[in-house]
């Protein structure tokens, strides 16, 4: 299932952006968890709401929206679906906050009209991790990084092939109140990543885990894979599953 494209300004921003389409894998048992999960660069939300289908998850709902096109440094300024803009896929790129926060909103937005039962998380691939692990990063602070309040209750985020934004300011952030402190120890993060990727090196994801983890992170799971290039391999997602299922408290059989 799919819908049209959507306008939004970021909280507290100032650009107009444009999504593309948004694809919605509904649950095949009781509905008890949603995650939102987010493409990599140049890509859509369609080619990962299919692989998702596809999960032994039947109690999760799968929103995968498409990212609006924009210039893209990395790119030599061509444009590109992406998340925000980036000159360099690593940690120690300028950071694109009011990009970063853009998408942190819309992911909130999406997230923000389900049931309140209903677990919620936020995960993606490349780019699409870099912006659901800063997603979690708001989510501990409280809020964007323009400072504006971040609404929504995360219960788990996943990394694959990915990187942390903002590494460098996140130690203030964290130690910035009693109730940041805790709710960083407190959220499961999934990080994963090939030994073998020459988009966004191993080292640089490695180094993600480990700011995560200094900066009070505690629950931080980093699992990495001997000869996996810039994709995703079936065992990398069993994973994924088995992780998820662990830590939303779900199923994994289509029986539920």
């Amino acid at each position: 299932m799919s819908f049209g494209g959507s306008s939004s300004v970021a909280s507290g921003g100032t650009k107009r952006l444009d999504y593309g389409r948004t694809h919605v894998v509904r649950p095949k048992g009781a509905h008890k968890a949603t995650i939102v999960w987010l493409h990599g660069l140049g890509d859509n939300g369609a080619s990962w709401s299919q692989l998702l289908e596809t999960l032994p998850l039947p109690n999760i709902k799968w929103i995968c929206p498409t990212a609006p096109t924009r210039p893209v440094a990395v790119f030599g300024g061509f444009p590109s679906t992406a998340w925000f803009d980036v000159a360099d896929l690593s940690e120690d790129a300028p950071d694109d906050v009011e990009g970063l926060d853009a998408s942190a909103a819309h992911v909130a937005n999406l997230l923000s009209t389900e049931p309140a039962d209903i677990k919620l998380g936020v995960g993606g691939f490349s780019m699409g991790a870099a912006t659901a692990l800063y997603s979690a990063t708001c989510y501990a602070h409280g809020k964007y990084g323009n400072g504006n309040p971040y609404p929504v209750n995360l219960c788990v985020a996943v990394g694959l092939s990915g990187w942390l934004p903002c590494a460098r300011s996140l130690k203030n952030k964290i130690e910035s109140s009693q109730e940041t402190a805790q709710k960083a120890s407190s959220i499961p993060l999934l990080l994963c990543h090939g030994k073998a990727d020459d988009v966004v090196l191993y080292k640089h994801g490695e180094k993600s885990a480990d700011a995560l983890k200094s900066t009070g992170f505690s629950n931080v799971v980093f699992k990495s894979y001997n000869r996996l290039g810039h994709y995703t391999v079936p065992e990398e997602m069993d994973e994924v599953c088995k992780w998820l299922t662990t830590n939303l408290g779900i199923s994994s059989s289509s029986s539920t």
